[in-house]
């Protein structure tokens, strides 16, 4: 190996002129992209314009929009460093990806878009009532905001490891960033920054993935190096909850993490949303999945290259950088410090995929805000130019937030980790309380405010613990016998291990020690176990009084080729054949009108007035746009 790398030298490389050019424009280009949206759209003041591009965005943009929004720094910055400090099981989260996206794509995508809904969040009015709304709106402004300040702290700390620039100077000029042009242009301007973004990111990891490879003599022998010292593990089948990362605990828990992300999710579903038809939504969600295991591979790629580079020297030990979360960093200004305008690429990479996420969360939380938690009396009477300037001060609000937030969030270790905890813990009672309502007709208000509380106190609780206990699962081996000590003194050990963890005689220690992997998964069975009792102890909702188009027939939607016989059992008397009165895949200025179900709160035995009849659907008069003109040219916010 070279003599200029760190564990000869015991110093970081430089970022050079052409790196700060390079990651310079990756901020301009991003910035300029808003501003081009906000001008072609000036005479477009409209909510609809500003939170779903119009609803007729393009398939491509959409996909690739899908893809970065959470592929961020977090992904490209941890995964490496996963694979550095344990082993490859997390690749099998590809896995959990096929199975997500085949429910997104199939159930949940198709069911929102022809509820015509611009928030989820609206879904739940209509099946469960307000207070089921706003408690879920809570959790997802709260899920977003720490998922934001991660997203500024993460690529600040990488830029601070390479370049010296300072910490807290990164996060605010990026917060300053990313909030400037969602502001500006909207949706549209999120969707093509996150296409350009995603290009940054492609180009950052292949570059980092082939040169390391070559400074190895090959992947495969960078491979054969990680796997002579137990890096490479695809085998662990441990049915132990307590396994931090298993095959189970991938896929399962991956799974369930994963379809929140892609299937409810405001982010997420407001993407798809911008589409004309369901079928062009569907297909950004295939479109995006390819894209999703290249990043993902890739940053496992390169974690393997990267333990091959430091296998002798661990870098942490050494005492060139202070967390893991910079090794990555550490190891680009190594391998392609001595090419000027490459480590530029790479730390544009990390920006990239921050800003992505920033922008997308920024503009969920708007439409979020705006839809679920303003009172309906201050908007009511409220013109598109108006509504349109509450929704870009909104994005403003919740940037200067995050930026607050992200100090916050500098002390809870390994980003990765951190952030599929603290994901979990919120989501899995938001995907709870969904899936209770789309698949359990009986379930009741009562019921699902019932199981989003005992989900989140009883994920709270050991996700808590868990941090409060220091639970740490050991990282693989690490040795310091290569690093050159003369140049950087220390007293280092030969072999670096975490200590194991202590037996506990209290059985419910165990729980504390279960993988946080597991935890979105959980939430949703809690909810659902617990929803449907509450809610047949205090008078389940009575099937056939429900409008048909709140309810998902799952198993039909799956399954297809059911027998007439199971597939009416599994109805339990809610007919769907004609419960969509339009075609859902023309956009809704062809149809005439909006598919969307108005506000009533027909769950929990109230049924449908229409025509006397029950299971039924509403009226035409009932089904307004939301950002539909009155006669006055005013907005009635009929959603609100």
């Amino acid at each position: 190996m070279g003599e200029d790398y760190s564990f000869n030298t015991g110093e970081v490389k430089e970022f050079g002129v052409v790196d700060y050019v390079l990651f310079i424009m990756t901020l301009v280009i991003s910035a300029g992209i808003g501003v081009f949206y906000a001008i072609m759209d000036r005479n477009k003041n409209t909510p609809k314009e500003f939170l779903l591009g119009g609803r007729n965005m393009n398939v491509f943009p959409v996909a690739l929009s899908l893809m970065v929004t959470f592929m961020s720094a977090l992904t490209l910055l941890g995964n490496p460093a996963e694979i550095y400090n344990y082993h490859t099981m997390f690749w099998w989260l590809v896995v959990a990806f096929l199975i997500a996206m085949t429910f997104a794509a199939l159930i949940f995508i198709p069911f929102f878009y022809r509820l015509g809904v611009t928030s989820t969040f609206e879904y739940l009015d209509m099946r469960f009532g307000k207070v089921t709304r706003i408690y879920g709106c809570i959790l997802l402004i709260l899920q977003t905001l720490i998922y934001a300040a991660f997203l500024l702290y993460a690529p600040s700390l990488a830029l601070n490891a390479v370049t010296g620039v300072d910490l807290w100077g990164c996060c605010i000029g990026m917060g300053c960033v990313v909030t400037f042009y969602t502001t500006l242009g909207g949706m549209k301007a999120v969707l093509w920054t996150d296409s350009f973004q995603a290009g940054v990111i492609i180009a950052g990891l292949l570059a980092v993935l082939i040169k390391g490879s070559m400074v190895e003599g090959g992947f495969d022998k960078a491979w054969n190096t990680a796997d002579d010292n137990g890096r490479i593990l695809f085998d662990d089948f441990s049915p132990d909850p307590k396994t931090r990362h298993s095959v189970w605990s991938m896929v399962i828990g991956g799974w369930a993490f994963w379809m929140h992300l892609y299937g409810v999710n405001q982010a997420q579903v407001q993407r798809c949303l911008s589409c004309p038809t369901v079928k062009k939504a569907q297909l950004a969600v295939w479109i995006n999945l390819p894209g999703l295991i290249f990043i993902v591979s890739a940053a496992c790629m390169i974690g393997i290259v990267m333990y091959a580079f430091y296998v002798d020297c661990h870098p942490i030990r050494y005492g060139i950088i202070a967390k893991t979360d910079q090794l990555v960093p550490l190891y680009v200004m190594d391998i392609l410090g001595d090419y000027d305008g490459l480590p530029g690429v790479f730390v544009s990479c990390v920006v990239s995929g921050s800003l992505s996420s920033l922008s997308s969360g920024l503009n969920a939380l708007s439409a979020v805000t705006l839809r679920d938690i303003l009172p309906p009396k201050l908007l009511k009477d409220a013109s598109q130019l108006r509504i349109t300037v509450v929704s870009k001060f909104l994005v403003l609000f919740y940037g200067i937030l995050a930026i607050g937030l992200a100090y916050l969030v500098s002390h809870l270790g390994s980003v990765l980790q951190a952030v599929y905890t603290v994901f979990g813990i919120l989501n899995g009672p938001l995907l709870g309380v969904f899936t209770l309502g789309m698949f359990y007709p009986w379930a009741n208000k009562r019921g699902a405010v019932t199981g989003i509380t005992v989900a989140l106190g009883f994920l709270l609780w050991v996700g808590i613990a868990a941090y409060v206990h220091d639970i740490k699962t050991p990282v693989s081996p690490l040795s310091v016998r290569g690093c050159n000590f003369t140049v950087r003194p220390t007293s280092p050990l030969p072999n670096i291990t975490a200590a194991p963890q202590e037996d506990d005689d209290d059985p419910i220690f165990d729980l504390y020690r279960m993988s946080y992997m597991y935890y979105t998964a959980l939430g949703m069975i809690i909810v659902q176990g617990v929803g449907i009792v509450v809610s047949f102890i205090t008078g389940p909702t009575d099937p056939r009084s429900l409008d048909p188009r709140l309810i998902c027939p799952v198993f039909e939607e799956l399954i297809p080729c059911l027998p007439t016989k199971i597939r009416d059992f599994l109805r339990f008397g809610i007919v769907h054949e004609g419960k969509y009165e339009v075609d859902p895949d023309l956009p809704n200025d062809k149809n005439g009108k909006n598919s969307a179900i108005g506000f009533h709160n027909i769950e929990n035995g109230e049924k449908n007035q229409t025509n006397g009849k029950t299971n039924q659907s509403f009226e035409p008069d009932e089904k307004k746009d939301p950002f539909e003109k009155t006669q006055n040219g005013l907005i009635e916010m009929t959603h609100l």
